[in-house]
């Protein structure tokens, strides 16, 4: 008989229940997660000894410890079947280092003599078939995954361990932490939110002209005024990139006089432009893009996200979603144009199967995309699924579905009605000739079809109305949970997987705020990366732990050292380390407030604990005052008393709004109107 290993119940449900046929020859354990890590409260990393760790077993794991011995004794063959990435590497190998398979002569890990017996098995998606055909097809541990999960694991313990006591030291708050990707994330919001601050708004003017053409009616925009460009388009070096933004050249001192012009000019089409375009649909789900669209359309954290296509991966429903690959299977591809055919009709199934190239430097481990690992619009045993879950299934198979789908047509018709004098006004109509994928997806288009069926070239054109649309230019937009986990990925910081409890981290730090879901940076976030950018230039740079990125996953080739990578970065990281832990100087994170104390009239300031925000008196502890510190919401005041209406949040971190006088007021509602 042989011993499965996996890490969670629901997986060894599934597992029990895609092998009742052969229970004699299997008994499936469940680890509950990670068994052996290191210690919560020391660095246990030895820089002496080529960063030999001091690992223990994970609290309360001892029982299971106990009990996967036991049935390792009694069965004939081990078999790990963790998850297939390197994290799920790293607990098969600390599983099987604590049943006796191997031993760390640090930093080499050596099966010993008995390693025969234990297995792993790769799949990536939780089925009868694919189960079957990993339990025939074993592989030995994949050590450079280990290697390479260890490094990164390592680099974290290092950053996070020796800075976040260097922040206690300087900000008298011990629950302050920083980390190697942690940090450049939120020095993204933070960069961004100054330069958001920065920006200068201008206000302008775009016209838009309404013709009445041989009993046609054509809106259009002015797009030339005296044979001069209308639209002007500007650039920003930001810190991540550039930024473009347009305006145009009238504004509130020749608006009048722009528009009299135009309405004293004579004008008739100057040309009709017809073309069919092809929109084609967008490449199956990775990790990263899962998020961002579970965000956009349902308004998921990434947490949530990924928390809902665990259970789904667990249960069977869909293929490992820790993924950065667009790869589909050529049996699920060709069973989807067969259930395209079915379902829609010959006309919107593929000839070939249509493939996406992975633009990602980073991307790993030879995964499929998520998709369904069935054709079931909807899950037919989902008893244990929630409304939650079936909203991200039904994303997820949409958009498996629709990559095998046809592309869209559309027809395209430009009119450009203009005069002698160089004014010219454009008009653009869109017209859907052939919905395609656009049967499932919801279409990236606005369709506009006019009839202008008679139109013709040198066609009088009367001017009948012009509108004056007023504009601002807007600044590079602030961040959301799925804008801030797409610039992640294109500049290759972290891991699509690791991104979740990123987000979580900034947040529960107080760092950020989410402000109608978008993020802003609060006192104590911006102090803390400008101190921290300034002391370490290399290691919170976006080239640097991109790099950084690149070396791990040589590590996970097996062309890199881990061991010399961990030292390369140690002995920068410990220079610039021992300079700040000399110097005596402090980082102020108090927001001073223009409010008097009630009792000795000294300033109020904002002030930090672990567990928010919180008003005082400069001279705290000597003045006893204290109150709870509550955001206002601009513009908006209580229907019930007048007062302002304030920022709460409960005890499950959901925001919620109330009276500032609650609980003398008792307005108290979830959304404001």
């Amino acid at each position: 008989m042989s011993l499965i290993v996996v890490e969670s119940p629901t997986k060894a449900k599934t597992f029990n229940r895609l092998l009742k046929d052969k229970k004699n020859e299997y008994f499936v354990f469940a680890t509950m997660g990670h068994v052996r890590d290191l210690p919560k409260d020391k660095l246990a990393i030895d820089y002496e000894r080529k960063f030999q760790p001091q690992y223990e077993v994970i609290k309360n794991k001892e029982k299971i410890i106990d009990r996967l011995k036991t049935l390792a004794e009694k069965n004939n063959q081990i078999i790990l079947a963790t998850d297939p990435d390197r994290e799920g590497e790293s607990i098969a190998y600390h599983i099987g280092y604590l049943l006796g398979f191997f031993k760390e002569e640090w930093p080499n890990f050596l099966e010993v003599e008995n390693s025969k017996k234990i297995k792993r098995i790769i799949f990536h998606e939780i089925t009868k078939k694919a189960l079957e055909e990993a339990l025939k097809k074993p592989i030995p541990l994949r050590m450079n995954l280990v290697k390479a999960q260890i490094a990164r694991r390592f680099l974290d313990r290092i950053v996070g361990y020796e800075l976040s006591p260097l922040l206690w030291k300087k900000t008298g708050k011990n629950w302050l932490s920083a980390g190697r990707v942690q940090t450049i994330a939120l020095r993204l919001i933070v960069e961004r939110e100054k330069e958001v601050e920065n920006f200068l708004m201008e206000e302008f003017y775009r016209i838009k002209g309404y013709f009445e053409i041989n009993q046609n009616y054509l809106e259009a925009e002015l797009i030339t005024f005296n044979n001069q460009t209308v639209e002007k388009k500007e650039t920003l070096n930001l810190f991540t990139g550039p930024y473009r933004f347009s305006k145009t050249i009238i504004n509130k001192k020749n608006v009048e006089e722009v528009v009299s012009k135009l309405k004293n000019d004579s004008y008739e089409v100057l040309d009709i432009e017809e073309d069919i375009v092809y929109r084609y649909p967008p490449p199956p789900f990775i990790t990263s893009t899962l998020q961002q669209e579970a965000f956009y359309c349902f308004g998921f954290s990434s947490k949530t996200t990924m928390k809902l296509a665990q259970d789904l991966f667990e249960q069977g429903y869909i293929t490992y979603h820790r993924t950065d690959s667009f790869n589909l299977s050529t049996k699920f591809v060709f069973q989807v144009k067969n259930y395209i055919e079915k379902k829609f009709g010959k006309d919107y199934a593929l000839e070939k199967p249509r493939g996406y190239k992975t633009k990602s430097k980073l991307a790993q481990e030879a995964h499929e995309a998520i998709r369904p690992t069935r054709l079931e619009e909807i899950p037919k045993k989902k008893a244990s699924l929630t409304a939650n879950h079936l909203k991200l299934y039904q994303l997820i198979f949409n958009r498996a579905i629709a990559t095998q789908m046809k592309e869209a047509k559309i027809k395209t018709i430009k009119i450009t009605v203009g005069s002698d004098s160089g004014n010219i006004f454009l008009s653009e109509n869109q017209q859907l000739i052939f919905d395609g994928f656009f049967k499932l997806l919801k279409p990236d288009f606005s369709e506009k079809n006019t009839s202008l069926n008679e139109l013709k070239i040198k066609e009088k054109a009367i001017l009948s109305k012009i509108d004056q649309v007023l504009s601002t230019t807007q600044p590079p937009p602030r961040y959301n949970e799925a804008s801030l986990i797409k610039v992640l990925e294109e500049k290759g910081i972290g891991r699509p997987s690791t991104y979740a409890s990123i987000l979580s981290i900034i947040q529960n730090r107080y760092y950020v705020e989410k402000e109608n879901r978008y993020f802003k940076p609060t006192k104590l976030g911006v102090v803390i990366v400008e101190y921290l950018k300034k002391a370490f230039l290399d290691i919170f740079q976006i080239d640097f732990t991109a790099k950084m990125e690149e070396k791990l996953d040589l590590v996970a080739e097996g062309s890199v050292d881990f061991v010399d990578l961990l030292s390369q970065f140690y002995s920068s990281f410990s220079k610039d380390l021992s300079s700040e832990k000399e110097k005596k100087e402090t980082i102020d994170v108090e927001e001073r407030l223009n409010e008097k104390c009630p009792y000795c009239k000294e300033e109020l300031v904002v002030r930090y604990s672990r567990f928010g925000k919180f008003i005082t008196c400069f001279n705290h502890p000597k003045c006893q005052f204290k109150k709870p510190f509550y955001q206002k919401v601009e513009g908006k005041k209580c229907p019930n008393c007048g007062e302002d209406i304030v920022i709460k949040w409960s005890k499950k971190k959901k925001r919620f709004y109330s009276c500032a006088n609650w609980p003398k007021c008792d307005y108290v509602v979830w959304k404001l109107k």
